[in-house]
This record gives C-alpha cells, structure tokens and sequence, in this order.
C-alpha cells in the first residue's frame, strides 16, 4: 500500500484594512461625494476585508454603536479593536480587571464573529517590565465565552450601557504594540509567545522599533508610513514589498516552524488620506495569491 502523504498545511488568511474609517478629507476623495457619512463603512466594507477600531483606544463606545458596525459590513469581514488607553497609558497595565471588565462590557462581544484581534498599544514611554508584562498577560480573556464572564464583573458606571448576551464562545486573538527600544530584545519576544500573543510589526518612519518577531498563530501589521509618521503614502515598490512579506507569513516561508500564520494588515497613515488607497492596493497585490486564502 502506498502511504499517504501528509497534507499540505492550509495557508493563513490576509486580511489588509484601515485605522479607522471616519475622516473628513477622505470625503470626495476615497469616498464618492454624496455618499452619506453613514454609509462610509458599508463602502469600507465593499473594498477591504478589515477595520481596526480606534475609537475603542479614546473612550468605551456604546453597544448600539459595535451593532451598528457589524451589520453595515459583510460576513467574513473582520474587526481588530484597540484596547483603552485608560488601561494601557493610566492604569500602566496594573490593576486592570474592572478596566478590563467594562471594556469586555462595552459591546465588544456584539460584534460576534467579526470580532478578530484585541490591539493593545504602549506608550513609547512604557519600558519592558517582564514580570508587569507576565502580570497583565495572565489577565486578559482568551475566549469570547471568558469575555463574556469577565464583562459580567463590570462596575456601577456601566450601568445601562453593556452588552452581555450569549456569545458563541470562540478564541479571542490579542497583539501588543510597544513603542520602547527595550522590548527589542529576545526577552520580550519569548515572553509574548509564552503568552501566545503578537508582537505587532510597525512601520513608523523609524520613530519606534519595526519588531518582526513571530510570537504567536497570527502577524499583525501597523503601516504608519515609511518615511514621513501618519502621512507618507507607499510607494508601488514599498507595496510589493509588504505583500511578499505577507505572503512569506501565509504560505509559512518566512515563519521560523514553517507554519502559516494568519495576517493582519492596516495602514493609519491618514493625514493627507493615503490610507484607504493604500490599504485597496496592497489587498489586491495580496490577493491575486492563492496562499493568501
């Protein structure tokens, strides 16, 4: 009998979006004029496969609000959501379960199965403190079922304002972002893959370390601009060469086991609304490989 020959692992998925979704002088620009501010996401959804959620990093947003989100955009599109920055930037990542509790409360968990990564950004200030970072990483829940019992622990000021219904439970997928040269260090990418979380890639005109590091089952991806933060635009070039950095990561060539990972991919260079042009032209450069899913 001939043995079977084991199968081919199936290739990540990439997924290439924006930071947000709601700027004014993208207005007859990327988006047609006329087109309704209400439906600009719908829009977004027509052309891309993801948005990370930024407004969630400034203030809780209300459920009515992640509802309303989620059903302007197709199935299988996908949302990242950036953790507060009362927890990240105040708190410092201490003594965070009720933070985390009102968070998980907010209406996060409404958006169901397109609820993809939790972003989780430090100050540029914030140093590796590997035993804080071991702390904080114990905490957060790794389900949506573990979220949904944590958002129940919610404190008095969310009263009237949470979503709390059952949740299919699924695996919730966390990244963090630092900012500081002390987190470039083996230490700090073996504590994240200890934890199982990503150690986002950032492109920020060299102001804050790049990192590369495969940490965990996903890449996550934050595209400030190459050469000038928040506001250069990529180069057709630059492009090819984030989508064959990509595909390195689905197709599992560029990751140290070989495995393919899942990507995630957004671009936050929105000053003079590079954004959403780029994000279109590097998800099509993606997309015209099959192992990119």
């Amino acid at each position: 009998m001939t043995p079977t020959r084991p199968s081919e692992p199936a290739a990540g998925r990439a997924r290439v979006g924006i930071s947000g979704w709601r700027y004014a002088s993208w207005r007859g620009d990327f988006y047609p004029k006329g087109l309704v501010q209400r439906r600009e996401l719908e829009y977004v959804g027509e052309r891309m496969s993801s948005v990370e959620l930024n407004g969630s990093f400034y203030s809780l947003q209300r459920p009515a609000s992640y509802e309303r989100w989620r059903d302007a955009v197709p199935e299988g599109f996908v949302f990242a959501v950036k953790g507060p920055r009362f927890i990240t930037h105040m708190l410092r990542l201490r003594n965070v379960e009720t933070a985390m509790a009102n968070f998980f409360a907010s209406g996060v968990l409404a958006l169901g199965a397109k609820l993809g990564p939790i972003l989780w950004q430090l100050p540029e200030r914030q140093e590796l403190d590997a035993p804080q970072l071991e702390a904080f990483f114990a905490g957060p829940p790794r389900s949506t079922g573990d979220a949904l019992a944590l958002a129940r622990r919610h404190d008095e000021r969310m009263v009237g304002r949470t979503w709390l219904e059952e949740v299919t439970d699924a695996p919730l997928r966390h990244v963090l972002e630092p900012r500081a040269r002390s987190f470039e260090t083996p230490e700090a990418a073996e504590l994240l893959r200890t934890h199982d979380v990503a150690l986002a890639v950032a492109d920020t005109a060299g102001r804050w370390p790049a990192f590369g590091e495969v940490t965990s089952d996903f890449v996550y991806i934050r595209l400030h601009g190459s050469r000038e933060l928040y506001a250069s635009g990529y180069t057709p070039k630059e492009l090819d060469d984030w989508a064959e950095r990509i595909r390195g990561w689905t197709s599992g060539a560029a990751t140290p086991d070989g495995r393919p990972r899942d990507v995630y991919a957004y671009f936050d260079n929105d000053i003079h609304g590079h954004a959403p042009h780029d994000a279109v032209a590097l998800g099509a450069r993606v997309e015209r490989w099959p192992a990119s899913g």
